[in-house]
């Protein structure tokens, strides 16, 4: 929670080598991005149209001026028709004004629609691309990584802040250069037709800057605080929801809803800041506007009495007026959307910038396993804390080699470290006599299948489960493979066979259904070493029962590990190691072990005492 809340605390209004970063994402669609760019300008100069056409309309048409000095751009228009002997009369004139007027506001829509499609359109395919590289990069990224940051923030990152970079890209990027250019046009608009009026109406300017920066400065920090609790939150519920059971079984409800009661009103609270912040800044405006708007009449019509400005001028002045305001708001808004890209963008980009410490460097393809090989390879989790020491056993085709201990003894690191889920600090692992670093990793895990204490299943159905969806493993190895583990047995049974829905996690099967899957899903991809980690320490008596023997008829020739707690599983193993404090203190067969009288024999006494006592 700390390092969410100093990601965001760290992050700026604007950062140009984060916006130069994001930018990159827009090269594939820059095409669209450039016409997006025009539309939203051709827009803009379609908008400032309006005004000018009804000022025409009224100083040429409805109310001629003859005589005012400052008439404007209608006085422009007025002198390049008379100059090309062509003047309608005013109800012609009118009817001709009305209709550009409306093939504006037609073309208008016209082009703001298209840009608007364009631009969401892009905003989907950015989202996509980014949504597919951060998914990419997690699946590179180290299982110590996922042990160390919660699901829920990861969740954060490629939803609600890739949501966050998208509104950047289509209400926002784009949008801001249709704002300057509307400002700017009526500035020059402004000045052209009067440039006293015009100065009178930007007396007010100050005010809506210190309005604005006020309200930059605030919703900026309430923003932060929002992203960091409902951070929070998502990281809460992950957590919460997944081990609903066991909140139920101890029944501590009522103490997990008052801890998310208090993550649920602190995000709240941050929400309410920011509404205040929202709530005092647009009714400012629209204030400050009034006064604007109060003084244009004023004025100008003072200006109008005294024959120095037309009716028509004032009206646009007027139009004008109200339109300057409205970018000067959207900008404000803008920020607040470059804000939240620029926050969401830093988490992102954190997220993508963590190094890969798995790197997928090897050239070598492996096909097949004769020997795997552990040469003084020593690891911690933590440096300084060594879960194993000087560790160095060697596993020929066919053996099977059998891991023992106490719990956090190290057995199930030594196969992490062989799956290259971790890099050991000292020492080599080799397969076939070349270090595991040299194969590609696709390659290294094909030929590992692991069933572990800790098994999942995903949403799908049965046959999904066990074959993950590889395309080479057929129906018929599907079928098979459940049959040899004895899982076929309770699939059977099921209304839709091996089709049946498996939902989330696996509710609904009962744990050792769910463990026989596992075996099956093993077995599909029938690689040359197998597994076992605790894989039937979840498992009833009688489903271990139905299962030794075809544990024991699969593993026969078939290169092996076998971590277990029961003793009884791997009496039959090649080899034992016994670890103990992460090292290697005794190996040998279960009879060697046994006239040993070491840690091998108190452990199978133990266990054996706690079986006749059962």
């Amino acid at each position: 929670m700390s390092d969410e809340r100093h990601e965001d605390e760290a992050a700026k209004a604007f950062d140009p080598k984060l916006a130069r970063r994001l930018l990159r994402y827009l090269k594939p669609y820059r095409a669209r991005s450039i016409a997006s760019v025009f539309l939203i300008i051709l827009s803009s100069v379609v908008e400032l149209a309006g005004p000018a056409i009804i000022a025409v309309s009224i100083d040429l048409f409805l109310k001629p001026v003859r005589g005012a000095k400052t008439l404007g751009f209608s006085a422009r228009v007025g002198q390049f028709l008379e100059s090309h002997h062509w003047m309608p009369t005013p109800l012609d004139g009118l009817s001709i004004a009305a209709t550009i007027y409306l093939v504006a506001l037609v073309a208008g829509f016209v082009i703001l629609y298209t840009q608007m499609v364009m631009m969401n359109l892009m905003g989907q395919y950015i989202m996509y691309d980014l949504r597919k590289q951060i998914f990419t990069h997690l699946q590179k990224l180290d299982v110590q990584f996922f042990d160390r940051n919660p699901v829920g923030r990861l969740m954060t990152r490629v939803t609600t802040d890739v949501d966050s970079l998208n509104e950047m890209v289509t209400a926002g990027f784009v949008s801001i250069f249709g704002d300057i250019v509307v400002l700017l046009g009526i500035v020059v608009a402004l000045f052209w037709m009067n440039w006293r009026m015009a100065l009178v109406l930007f007396s007010i300017t100050p005010g809506i800057i210190l309005v604005s920066i006020w309200f930059r400065r605030g919703a900026r920090i309430t923003y932060r605080q929002v992203r960091v609790r409902i951070a929070a939150i998502n990281a809460f519920l992950q957590e919460h929801i997944s081990g609903m059971s066991t909140v139920q079984l101890f029944n501590r409800e009522k103490e997990q809803y008052s801890k998310f009661d208090t993550l649920n009103v602190r995000h709240r609270d941050a929400n309410l800041d920011s509404v205040f912040y929202y709530s005092v800044f647009y009714p400012l405006i629209e204030l400050i506007e009034t006064v604007g708007i109060a003084l244009i009449v004023w004025y100008g019509g003072g200006q109008v009495i005294q024959g120095t400005l037309s009716v028509g001028a004032l009206v646009a002045f007027f139009t004008y007026a109200q339109r300057f305001y409205e970018p000067i708001s959207d900008l404000s808004e803008k920020y607040n959307i470059l804000q939240a890209a620029m926050a969401a963008s830093e988490r992102v980009f954190h997220l993508l910038d963590t190094p890969v410490r798995i790197e997928d460097a090897g050239k070598i393809e492996a096909t097949d396993v004769e020997s795997i090989e552990f040469r003084d390879v020593s690891f911690a989790y933590k440096e300084g804390e060594w879960v194993l020491r000087d560790i160095s056993f060697r596993v020929n085709r066919g053996e099977r080699i059998a891991l023992v201990g106490h719990t956090g003894a190290g057995k199930t690191t030594v196969t992490a470290l062989l799956l290259r889920f971790y890099e050991p600090q000292n020492g080599q692992i080799l397969v076939n006599g070349i270090d595991i670093r040299e194969y590609t990793l696709a390659s290294l895990r094909r030929l590992f299948a692991i069933v572990q204490q800790d098994f999942f299943l995903f949403t799908g159905n049965i046959a999904q489960n066990i074959s993950l969806g590889d395309p080479d493993i057929s129906r018929e190895a599907i079928v098979e493979a459940a049959r040899r583990v004895q899982a076929d047995r309770f699939i059977s049974r099921l209304p839709e066979g091996y089709e049946s829905e498996v939902r989330e996690r696996g509710a609904g099967l009962s744990v050792g259904e769910k463990q026989l899957l596992s075996f099956a899903r093993a077995l599909a991809f029938n690689p040359p070493v197998l597994i076992l980690d605790e894989a039937t320490s979840s498992i009833d008596t009688e489903t271990e029962r139905l299962i030794q023997e075809a544990i024991q008829m699969l593993l026969a020739g078939r290169t092996s590990l076998v971590i277990a707690h029961r003793l009884s599983t791997i009496r039959s193993a090649d080899t034992i190691l016994v670890f103990h404090h992460g090292e290697i203190r005794e190996r040998g067969t279960h009879e060697e072990l046994m006239q040993l009288a070491g840690l091998y024999r108190k452990l199978y006494e133990i266990q054996y005492r706690e079986a006749v006592t059962a």
